[in-house]
């Protein structure tokens, strides 16, 4: 008898199992050829896999997770998956050259995101990435709540200027990796002390720094060198971002 009810109990505990997955996968878009061109009015988040890659297969759950959440939030973005193997010519336009390769496609511009395959990790990328370019901060208490929430962020202070347009040529290529805002003088904290103006400015490690052109040379090499914190727990991904940015790491 005893042996009959866990039988039946893993058997029920399979069923759920299959459902959830089933239920979660209908969030998710099987993509095929017209999605080329059925694409542009909307903004997609896709997963380019193969059927035979391992990783492929361990992003999958994740990918179905990230569909049902995106779905929860009312996300404007949608969840898609394409096999690559199968539409290559498609795969190959979105420069799709290894798997899985996760892309959010916005209009005619494509993102890549190179992060943790994590669920968090990838709705992150999703929310900074089809939001606005820059965003404003208004108030103080704007300022507050983005500094709660993000570790790393920079901010635009001034008017137009030609340092302006640099900082929005860095944030179309760096958004994929952090944050941008622009906010007056009045907005940041007091502790806040700036030369000059126009400015640009990192917030992180519970402090400042001031980007110097003279010092600092190309605004978009120091904001990638600057978009990391200090002290991080090193892991393969943040490895190889570092070796990307020239950034120095030293060993514990």
């Amino acid at each position: 008898m005893a042996a009959g009810r866990r039988s039946a109990g893993l058997r029920l505990c399979a069923t759920v199992f299959l459902l959830d997955m089933a239920f979660c996968k209908g969030f998710v878009e099987d993509l095929d050829e017209s999605f080329k061109d059925n694409r542009k009015d909307d903004i997609w988040l896709v997963d380019f896999y193969a059927p035979w890659c391992g990783h492929c297969k361990k992003l999958e759950p994740i990918w179905n997770e990230v569909g049902l959440e995106m779905k929860n939030i009312g996300s404007p973005v949608k969840v898609g998956k394409m096999d690559a193997t199968s539409y290559s010519s498609i795969a190959s336009e979105f420069g799709v050259r290894g798997y899985p390769t996760i892309k959010l496609l916005k209009g005619d511009l494509a993102y890549n995101y190179r992060g943790p395959r994590t669920k968090d990790d990838i709705i992150e990328f999703a929310h900074r990435v089809s939001g606005a370019l820059i965003r404003p901060l208004p108030s103080q208490q704007m300022f507050e709540h983005v500094q709660k929430r993000h570790r790393v962020f920079f901010v635009y202070i001034g008017g137009e200027s030609p340092l302006k347009e640099k900082y929005i040529d860095a944030a179309s290529e760096l958004i994929v990796y952090t944050y941008f805002f622009s906010a007056s003088e009045e907005v940041v904290p007091e502790y806040v002390t700036l030369k000059e103006r126009p400015a640009v400015l990192v917030f992180k490690d519970e402090t400042y720094f001031v980007y110097d052109e003279y010092e600092d040379g190309d605004l978009s090499s120091w904001i990638n060198r600057e978009r990391f914190q200090n002290y991080l727990t090193m892991d393969g991904f943040l490895l190889y971002e570092l070796g990307d940015t020239g950034k120095l790491v030293a060993n514990s």
